[in-house]
């Protein structure tokens, strides 16, 4: 069998060699002629992956099974799109458009008082569907201007007041944006899957963030079955993706505890990155989403509901200042008495660490991920870990 892969970036290299262990050929598309998937790809071929056209008249070359999704921004349109052309199973290119069109999303997921938040389009800097006397009366603040497609934290305003707005709708220039009520409340991920038989929430996940307006996360807790909150997301979630219309798809969503319960922030059909599908979850829950999701497509036995979920934390390195010296792995271990699940650390002396204000700005760095009790315990082992890093 053979499967296509679209974007082959480094965060789509586990999906590659999971598909690989099953057997199967695969074919990845990207940009890059540098990218990571490329180098270990059956077939390697360098295609804009915006052009929706050209990766058909491709892939229908090709003659794949199936698409695999690995973490992809805006483009998985383009995924949906030739599932669409070839006939392949999996996400359409209507589900892909909700997935990374955050004003259709959220006027759908609307339609069923599934998003209970007021969002409007702006298009050059003018707010849509609004006029000046709504201007003043319905937007609330705090509030948020952010890209309409995609983001990873980029180009997000917090606005606390009309003069905020104005000054930041002068600022955005041509690309379009949304403007959307601050919901408040914790944060939380959401991994998981969609088959015939229904939705299956794999991992729900705590975030620690940066302030506001980035929220960029820097540590993720795993939260437990048990946790009333957990079957709330679950039972909502199924809600989110039957409104939705996905089917047969991973994906992992953006979701805040209000009190009014779950409210969900993005979703996307596909799998989470920033080593969180392809390492954090399987170390929690003991389920490889992308290979499960491979023999789920295979026709081979597959699950993905866990067994069990181990309390776990994967933390970043968001310190800030010039590193005067790095701990290896066994320097925290014994400093602190813990035993670290992984360790990966590509911090050097002399590098200088700004404020994190987006996912480019922190991943680099390297994670840490430790087993443990509960959230509060986990996050003051990471304090404590990272100040093991002299900075000045």
């Amino acid at each position: 069998m053979k499967a296509a892969i679209i974007g082959a970036g480094g965060e789509a290299l586990h999906t590659i060699i999971k598909a690989h262990e099953h057997g199967l050929s695969v074919v990845a598309l990207d940009g890059n002629p540098q990218a990571e998937g490329l180098k270990t790809a059956d077939q390697k071929i360098v295609a804009d992956i915006s052009k929706e056209a050209t990766v058909i008249e491709v892939l229908k070359r090709e003659k794949p099974d199936f698409i695999l999704t690995a973490p992809i921004g805006r483009y998985l349109t383009t995924a949906g799109a030739v599932n669409d052309a070839l006939n392949l199973p999996g996400i359409s290119k209507d589900m892909a458009v909700l997935c990374t069109d955050k004003l259709k999303f959220h006027k759908k997921l609307g339609e069923r008082n599934l998003r209970k938040c007021f969002c409007y389009g702006v298009k050059e800097g003018i707010i849509t569907g609004i006029d000046g006397k709504g201007l003043q009366e319905e937007i609330s603040y705090p509030a948020i201007l952010k890209p309409r497609y995609g983001s990873g934290s980029r180009g997000i305003y917090m606005l606390t007041d009309k003069q905020q707005l104005k000054k930041a709708l002068c600022m955005v220039g041509s690309e379009p944006y949304v403007l959307e009520e601050c919901v408040a409340g914790e944060e939380y991920g959401v991994d998981g899957a969609v088959t015939k038989s229904g939705f299956s929430m794999i991992l729900l996940r705590r975030k620690e963030n940066t302030p506001p307006p980035a929220r960029q996360a820097v540590g993720y807790f795993s939260v437990l079955p048990g946790d009333i909150f957990w079957h709330q997301i679950k039972n909502y979630m199924a809600e989110v993706i039957a409104c939705l219309g996905l089917q047969e798809c991973l994906l992992h969503a953006d979701v805040i505890k209000t009190d009014e319960g779950p409210f969900v922030v993005e979703l996307s059909a596909r799998p989470s990155g920033h080593n969180l599908h392809n390492l954090f979850t399987p170390l929690c829950t003991g389920v490889d989403m992308a290979e499960e999701y491979i023999k789920y497509r295979m026709g081979l036995p597959y699950c993905f509901e866990a067994a069990g979920t181990k309390l776990m934390m994967i933390h970043y390195f968001d310190m800030q200042g010039i590193v005067k010296s790095v701990p290896d792995q066994s320097t925290v271990e014994k400093a602190l008495n813990i035993n670290l699940t992984a360790w990966q650390c590509y911090l050097r002396k002399g590098d200088k660490l700004t404020s994190v204000s987006d996912g480019h700005s922190l991943m680099g760095r390297g994670f840490f991920v430790l087993e443990g009790g509960d959230f509060s315990d986990l996050l003051m082992k990471a304090q404590s870990i990272k100040s093991l890093f002299m900075l000045s």
